[in-house]
């Protein structure tokens, strides 16, 4: 497929549809000068005079209504007039200089290109939108399958030889699944290793353009289990687990019986907020001081909410935090962001606001949009005792007839095992909000099914797992608290198919019709559930003595499976 800009109706070879016979009055293209009534150097600063004075005006009165609190869709006659003077001279701009660098671009492309079969490749790195088109066939690597057609074959010989980047192959050939497989083929060659194990067709390669993952060859297959039913906040679900642990979906499910029969469990989103902490620097830690108690004031927030909130309808500031290292300020924004994850979104505000700082504080020194003080992708005390996304707590009581005929244990046994190994044990061990049994095993699973950032489990996963025997003992209580899970319903993984149908079995698949930000907190809530049922589950297989029987029986395989990684021969 042709996607080379080209001008209007070009005859085209009848037998490639890849070259063209262009001759030189092809290339002749009407100027924007052709229609000015006056000379071009009067026009042209005309119009340049025009725009930049009214695109200063503009800004002017831009700041003004942020530093007097005047809402910025508010406009005058006189600010009317200068919006449209300001868009009719960039569209002049655009079009008097745009014709111009199109035409010697093509021209410079078309003297330059060689007349050879790879003329269909084009120099256009960006990210296209690519038309569904019929799978080609599939790049194989075993003798008794087809060759590769020779057109592929050739840029396949192009990759190789470094003329042809790899990651361009989307945008020179329109075909996400061709581009794929012809990637795929270039990749085995080179390393001499048959990746056949590796699926290449089945998948939609266009949804993952320019949003999931850059220079794909093929995706991986990862089992997806239901634990359910979990009974919360009176509410059934089947919960999506994808994980290769044998043993985790059956543990988790027997967790949700035994909650399901004592009553379900109960929950509470306590905040809900995604944060962003820029890194700045002063010449002075006195200076550095001025701006903490600059954001810190109460009278400054409104102004600061304003500003970041411009970013998104969706996006609102709730708390700025900032803490001081000598000269440097690490500021911590907190803000709401609707069904979306939102680390696009905070950081968009972020950089609203450290703009607009620059105003009254021109010697600040940017650093990074993130000083890690966020803190995203790590264990750290700030999310522990702040919060990161949403913050949940998650309870049940279990009757003690269910704690003996389903979990096979004692309420007792269970109370001590948890004191000594969730709360004792992790102390000695020094963890950092890593008070439970195996809560990440849960939140992992869930996250891979749902399309959630596998690698935010880190902080997602901090949980503290809390069991009290009540009613004179007959009876246990649990709960786990986790003040950290960083999940989504839109963005993302969740575009996926097999992502998105896993949300719509929770019912909280995209964003939410009734408020901004339910269906995303329900998922929060689900994932809670669900670790205080494999936590119930998990500490009751320990205190039994049956964790290694269940693992060798359910997690344990005489599959050979070796000879898979096998060499490719070309």
């Amino acid at each position: 497929m042709d996607i080379r800009r080209r001008p209007p109706k070009p005859p085209v070879h009848p037998n490639n549809r890849y070259l063209d016979n262009r001759t030189d009055d092809d290339l002749i293209n009407p100027k924007a000068s052709d229609a000015l009534p006056l000379p071009l150097y009067l026009t042209n600063a005309v119009f340049f005079t025009l725009f930049f004075s009214v695109a200063y005006y503009l800004l002017h009165r831009w700041r003004d209504k942020i530093r007097y609190n005047t809402p910025l869709h508010v406009v005058t006659i006189t600010e009317l007039g200068a919006i449209v003077a300001l868009i009719a001279s960039f569209i002049y701009l655009l079009g008097f200089f745009g014709i111009d660098f199109v035409q010697s671009f093509i021209s410079r492309s078309d003297s330059d290109s060689p007349d050879s079969d790879r003329d269909f490749l084009v120099d256009d790195h960006r990210l296209v939108t690519c038309p569904p088109n019929p799978p080609p066939p599939s790049i194989v690597v075993s003798k008794s399958e087809p060759p590769l057609p020779e057109e592929d074959e050739e840029i396949v010989k192009s990759v190789l030889d470094g003329v042809v980047p790899s990651y361009s192959l989307e945008s020179r050939l329109g075909d996400c699944k061709r581009a794929a497989s012809i990637r795929r083929e270039a990749l085995q060659r080179l390393t001499g290793r048959s990746i056949e194990g590796l699926p290449l067709d089945g998948f939609d390669y266009d949804s993952i353009l320019g949003q999931c993952c850059e220079m794909p060859v093929g995706y991986i297959q990862i089992p997806v289990g239901i634990a359910g039913p979990l009974l919360l906040d009176g509410y059934e679900y089947s919960v999506p687990m994808a994980t290769t642990e044998g043993c985790l979906v059956a543990s988790t499910n027997r967790g949700c019986k035994a909650m399901y029969v004592s009553g379900g469990a109960t929950s509470t989103v306590l905040k809900d907020g995604m944060t962003r902490a820029p890194v700045v620097r002063f010449a002075s830690a006195r200076r550095a001081s001025e701006l903490k108690f600059f954001l810190e004031s109460p009278e400054n927030f409104e102004t600061l909410a304003v500003v970041f909130n411009r970013s998104s309808r969706f996006a609102r500031l709730q708390s700025v935090m900032c803490t001081l290292a000598g000269k440097n300020a690490y500021v911590r924004f907190s803000c709401s962001t609707g069904d979306a994850m939102g680390m696009n979104m905070v950081s968009k505000g972020v950089q609203n606001v450290l703009e607009f700082l620059t105003e009254d504080f021109p010697d600040m020194d940017v650093i990074g949009i993130s000083g890690n003080f966020c803190s995203d992708k790590k264990p750290a005390a700030v999310n522990w005792i702040e919060g990161r996304g949403k913050s949940v707590v998650c309870e049940a009581v279990i009757r003690g007839e269910t704690v003996n005929k389903v979990l096979k244990t004692s309420v007792a046994s269970l109370v001590e095992l948890n004191m000594l190994k969730n709360l004792t044990g992790s102390a000695i061990a020094g963890s950092l909000g890593g008070f439970n049994a195996h809560a990440s095993n849960i939140v992992s699973a869930v996250f891979l099914a749902t399309g959630q950032d596998p690698a935010q489990n880190v902080e997602s996963s901090q949980c503290i797992t809390m069991m009290e025997a009540i009613n004179d003992g007959k009876d246990i209580h649990i709960s786990v608290t986790m003040p950290s899970i960083e999940v989504g319903t839109v963005g993302g993984g969740t575009q996926l198919a097999s992502q998105s149908a896993c949300l719509n079995l929770l019912g909280v698949k995209g964003a939410s019709k009734e408020a901004p930000g339910m269906n995303s907190r329900r998922l929060a809530t689900i994932v809670a559930g669900a670790v205080l049922a494999g936590e119930l589950s998990l500490m009751s297989a320990i205190a039994a003595g049956q964790l290694v029987k269940s693992h060798m029986k359910y997690n344990r395989s005489s599959r050979d499976i070796s000879s898979g990684a096998t060499t490719t021969t070309t």
